[in-house]
């Protein structure tokens, strides 16, 4: 139960939980609709040839989507960044939301190429706003932590996947068999209902939380809180990019180079923030323990999502060309494969919500790492059902949905064990001044394996489908090793998080 400090004046509690859960939990629906509806058609979008599309080739339009879901989790990072140091979480959730909103309507029109990019960026622009400090406040409702703050996660997660279940289903539809942009269109009204539900009960159901600015002392300027070393880093990092653009190490003029480009740039972002949080951060030796050990975590959410969003990519192109879509004769819209995925997560959830309490009530303790663990192993069988498939594929044959469908469910039970549970830990174990930035890290986890997930679907050539049973055994046999590397380290990490479960 949360001291009444914490707890604004007459909160109640719905279903065990503070209300302001579900009021997070709505807000982050609707987005969530708007995003999962839109990433389901975006790909087969830029592919078109025939029906108002980009009408791009697989590496090129690959890449794109690659950039594109990349940024959106990139750019969470600075939108903790300014949460935690001008707009507090609160305004950053409202301005975040108004941008995501617009930038959809933008791609409701079909106003030509250039108008696209510009939707995009400014979707962009507000997910990076939204979408770390929306999840840093669920963890300002729960400052005893345990097992309830992690069933408060999973009930949170399952807002989100009801909001992809819908988005998918309403925004594929209106995409595939109406008109794009109609879908497009549907993703700027999910996401205006996500405003009016913020904007009408945030304030009585989340009281003073969310609104922490820290505020640095003026007789320490150059404490940790200083903005210096941040505006070094990114110069750094733009002038070692300049370099190699000069040098064509890189060419940032073509999409698949800005995407290689980009790939260097969420690898630097991560390391660099994760030194400069240990060297000049001054934090304690037990907050540079649990530092290190959300590097670790960071690790393996880049590496599970790699292979989970290629739902959207090479997944898509493998469930549009090569999967039997026949229901009693009608033709089910490719991009509905990716509802699988909310559907068993809004299955599985509670289950595993209630395990997570259950065993906790019997002290059997499943740790933090070894879920992460559990989850890269099953991501790897994920991968071992789709070589079946792929060699299927080979002879001509359209593969039953059976395949694709057993794949999805393996990716959902791995991601029940890793993005709740991460959402979670890095709540719990960031040091406070850091908590937005650090939750922003967790989603650059997930950015840089949106980008892999992308430029790995460039190569789903019609004229090279001999490779893709290799190609997926690649993905099987490096999420295999990574599960059981982890395995092996559960019991160092879970000493190093001092304590917190």
């Amino acid at each position: 139960m949360q001291s009444t400090s914490n707890k604004p004046a007459g909160e109640t509690q719905i279903f065990g939980h503070p209300p302001g859960l579900f009021v997070l939990f709505f807000t982050e629906m609707w987005e969530r609709f708007s995003y999962y509806g839109m990433r389901a058609i975006l790909l087969l979008f830029l592919l078109d040839k025939v029906r108002g599309g980009m009408g791009m080739n697989e590496p090129d339009a690959a890449a794109i989507y690659g950039l594109y879901t990349a940024s959106v989790y990139l750019l969470s990072l600075p939108g903790g960044w300014i949460a935690d140091n001008l707009l507090g979480q609160r305004n950053s959730i409202w301005y975040g939301g108004i941008l995501i909103m617009a930038g959809h309507l933008i791609l409701a029109f079909p106003a030509g190429e250039v108008v696209f990019y510009l939707g995009l960026v400014v979707v962009v622009l507000g997910t990076g706003l939204l979408k770390p400090n929306i999840s840093s406040i669920v963890g300002e409702l729960y400052p005893e932590g345990g097992a309830r703050k992690d069933a408060a996660f999973s009930i949170f997660y399952m807002g989100i996947n009801i909001g992809s279940l819908l988005g998918i289903f309403i925004v594929g539809y209106l995409g595939q068999k109406v008109g794009w942009h109609y879908g497009f269109g549907a993703a700027a009204v999910a996401m205006a209902l996500g405003l009016v539900t913020y904007r009408l009960f945030a304030q009585r159901y989340l009281g003073e939380r969310g609104k922490f600015i820290p505020q640095q002392a003026t007789d320490q300027p150059q404490e940790a809180g200083s903005n210096r070393p941040i505006l070094i880093f990114l110069a750094a990092l733009v002038g070692l990019l300049a370099i190699l653009q000069l040098t064509n190490v890189l060419d940032l003029t073509t999409a698949q180079g800005l995407a290689k480009g980009m790939g260097t740039i969420i690898a630097m972002v991560a390391l660099g923030y994760f030194a400069y949080i240990l060297i000049g951060g001054g934090l304690t030796t037990v907050e540079k323990k649990r530092v290190v050990v959300l590097f670790v975590f960071f690790l393996a959410a880049a590496v599970y999502w790699a292979g989970n969003e290629q739902q959207g990519s090479s997944l898509q192109i493998f469930a549009d060309r090569y999967t039997d879509l026949n229901i009693f004769g009608w033709q089910m819209p490719s991009s509905w494969f990716q509802n699988l995925n909310p559907a068993f997560i809004l299955i599985f959830s509670p289950v595993l919500a209630g395990l997570w309490i259950f065993l906790d009530k019997r002290n059997i303790n499943y740790s933090v790492p070894a879920k992460m663990a559990t989850s890269l192993l099953l991501l790897g069988i994920a991968y071992v059902i789709m070589i079946f498939a792929a060699n299927v594929a080979l002879t001509g044959v359209q593969t039953s949905p059976l395949y694709l469908s057993s794949t999805f469910l393996f990716f959902t039970l791995g991601e029940l064990f890793i993005s709740p549970v991460g959402l979670s830990a890095f709540s719990k174990l960031a040091p406070k001044r850091y908590t937005s930035q650090l939750m922003g890290i967790w989603f650059v986890g997930a950015s840089l394996g949106n980008l892999v997930a992308g430029l790995f679907a460039g190569g789903f050539e019609e004229e090279n489908i001999q490779q893709m049973p290799g190609l997926f055994q690649s993905v099987a046999v490096f999420a295999l090793v990574a599960g059981g590397i982890m395995l092996v380290f559960a019991k160092p990490l879970k000493k190093w998080m001092g304590g917190i479960q």
